[in-house]
């Protein structure tokens, strides 16, 4: 099993990005799967999850602005950012039901 995650980067406030969650070993679709964040010197956040029926759900502070998905045909996982807020810049981690992890990727909301 193995998870890597991209497309973090720099982005401006009001901004967006899309992460991606590549996962090979295992099929995405048939486990629940989980975005989270770590933000520095704070304790790391599930941001947004789905289940392997397709029920999302997502932390408060990211509902309306974030959605988590996944491709069934190429197998990754995303997480689609929208309104970005300096608040929401961590280093992102995909997992399959917290038992593994990518390294993450990071992002930063700043003007």
């Amino acid at each position: 099993v193995q998870l890597v995650e991209s497309g973090g980067g720099l982005v401006q406030p009001g901004g967006s990005l899309r992460l991606s969650c590549a996962a090979s070993g295992f099929t995405v679709s048939s486990y629940f799967m989980i975005w989270h964040r770590q933000a520095p010197g704070k304790v790391r956040e599930l941001v947004a999850s789905i289940t392997f029926g397709g029920k999302v759900n997502y932390a408060d502070s990211v509902g309306g602005r974030f959605t988590i998905s996944r491709d069934n045909a190429k197998n990754p996982l995303y997480l689609q950012m929208s309104s970005l807020k300096p608040e929401d810049t961590a280093v992102y981690y995909c997992s399959r039901a917290v038992c593994y992890w990518g390294q993450g990727t990071q992002v930063t909301v700043s003007s």
